[in-house]
């Protein structure tokens, strides 16, 4: 997966805002992975071919009333890339490579749901807390807090991150949240971001100064999700009588 957000996209998509994200393009991952599975002749998709940063997150939904789907994988790109290539790609990679989960089999397809982030309005925050809990997903970087010695001239915990010392890419840590799941867990700002320098993969103390190192830069999606019976009705409008 590629972690580093890229710029490039940012004026490209600045006016898509409406209807980016649809039904058709989690069919279209669905798909993927229903063909990965059974062998099957994916269907053509039927949507412009146009390039965003992307992420595909396969849930497991409860057969119980009122409790929550269950997170069964997700993986995506930063980098734009050309949706019918990407969300097939990713759709996979999410399935069968995300190292938290086993890889998901074709007798779990029914209990599966798809959703689709597309990311836009890429910016740079002017510090930590410059986002907004509901709006923006986080991508965060910081330097390798046991690679960098104590400081007590660093920056305010609300400028920005221009006099923090360069480190090799390999010296720092990285981590993104995706706009929903902040909400969905209840965080305040200074908690997604102590929840994202854990995920990055720091174990030590969190402090004042170790939240002045992180650079974070913001994001919005267009999300759209479908589950299994929508997908074999697709299916079998689209010629498929034998899905089952």
């Amino acid at each position: 997966m590629s972690l580093l957000p890229s710029k490039s996209m940012e004026g490209d998509q600045a006016d898509k805002v409406d209807d980016v994200c649809t039904r058709e393009h989690c069919f279209h991952a669905f798909d993927a992975l229903y063909c990965a599975l059974t062998s099957s002749d994916p269907i053509s998709p039927n949507f412009v071919d146009e390039k965003y940063p992307l992420f595909v997150t396969w849930n497991t939904r409860s057969s119980r009333a009122g409790r929550s789907p269950k997170l069964r994988g997700c993986i995506g790109n930063f980098d734009a890339m050309p949706l019918r290539e990407g969300l097939a790609e990713y759709a996979l990679i999410s399935a069968f490579k995300d190292s938290r989960f086993r890889k998901i089999e074709r007798r779990e397809l029914p209990f599966l749901e798809c959703g689709i982030s597309l990311l836009t309005d890429f910016e740079d925050a002017s510090s930590y807390l410059d986002w907004t809990v509901g709006t923006h997903g986080i991508y965060i970087s910081f330097p390798n807090p046991s690679l960098y010695p104590p400081s007590s001239s660093a920056p305010s915990p609300l400028s920005s991150s221009a006099y923090l010392p360069r480190f090799n890419s390999r010296d720092t840590l990285t981590a993104t949240y995706l706009p929903d799941v902040i909400p969905d867990q209840g965080w305040d700002k200074a908690e997604a971001v102590e929840s994202a320098m854990r995920k990055a993969g720091w174990n030590g103390a969190i402090t004042e100064e170790t939240f002045r190192t992180v650079k974070l830069r913001r994001y919005q999606s267009r999300k759209c999700v479908v589950g299994w019976e929508e997908f074999v009705r697709w299916r079998r409008e689209n010629g498929d009588d034998d899905i089952s």
